[in-house]
């Protein structure tokens, strides 16, 4: 049987705390960090470190300064930290609109889940099981700790109050079945997957082609129509 890693639960209510209305910086220590960046590649015990809603460093040792710095630290042995903004589009080879979408890197936003080094691939894992991360990170805020959202899901309203008029809209299957999203007005999306309803919910926006996910869990993902197609996270959806 495969061991869950849990990270400390006590230590939570400082992070939080800290979120509100401090400045010290938050350290997740000996994982292994898949950066997607390919200058970078994996790294093996290796830390990850945070200021605010910014990655400031990752890397080895990063540690051995964390008690100078006054940095809230998070032991992830044994886990796997990897980006949870995954963008399939710019994976590919595609047209992207920003440089560096979903990699680990000093200067990027700090949004990445952690996930047991043991189990799946973190990166597919993120993208189709988010609820199995033993940790969420969006933007420097921690909104899953061992397996638990830490907040309530996005307002129903969606991103905006102004209903979304797209020819967009509807349900979309992919080519197997197995996955049905619905877009609706308000501005939010619902996903069944394999039967089961309300796998994943939360918050799309569009631009032209491109369709911009931010899941109720806190992570992102993004996807592309092309020739009445939507191209989404190594699916092919059509209307139904």
């Amino acid at each position: 049987m495969t061991t869950k890693h849990m990270l400390d639960e006590h230590l939570l209510q400082t992070i939080l705390a800290n979120q509100e209305d401090g400045h010290r910086p938050l350290l997740f220590a000996h994982a292994t960090v898949r950066t997607m960046d390919p200058l970078i590649g994996d790294l093996p015990d290796s830390d990850v470190l945070l200021v605010g809603s910014e990655i400031v460093g990752v890397g080895p040792g990063l540690h051995t300064a964390a008690e100078d710095d006054r940095a809230l630290v998070v032991d992830c042995s044994g886990l796997t930290i990897a980006p949870a903004v995954i963008d399939t589009v710019g994976m590919a080879g595609l047209r992207v609109r920003r440089d560096r979408v979903g990699t680990l890197t000093p200067g990027n936003p700090a949004t990445f889940g952690v996930v047991d080094s043991a189990g799946p691939g973190p990166v597919e894992l993120l993208v189709w099981h988010a609820a199995d991360a033993v940790a969420i990170v969006a933007d420097g805020v921690v909104q899953q700790w061992n397996r638990r959202p830490l907040s309530a899901p996005a307002d129903a309203a969606g991103p905006t109050a102004t209903p979304v008029v797209s020819p967009y809209l509807g349900t979309w299957v992919d080519e197997t079945g197995f996955v049905h999203q619905a877009l609706t007005a308000d501005g939010r999306y619902d996903e069944t997957r394999g039967g089961r309803p309300h796998a994943y919910q939360g918050s799309f926006w569009l631009d032209a082609d491109r369709i911009v996910y931010r899941d109720d869990l806190g992570f992102w993902a993004y996807g592309q129509f092309r020739d009445g197609v939507l191209h989404h996270a190594g699916y092919v959806f059509h209307r139904r």
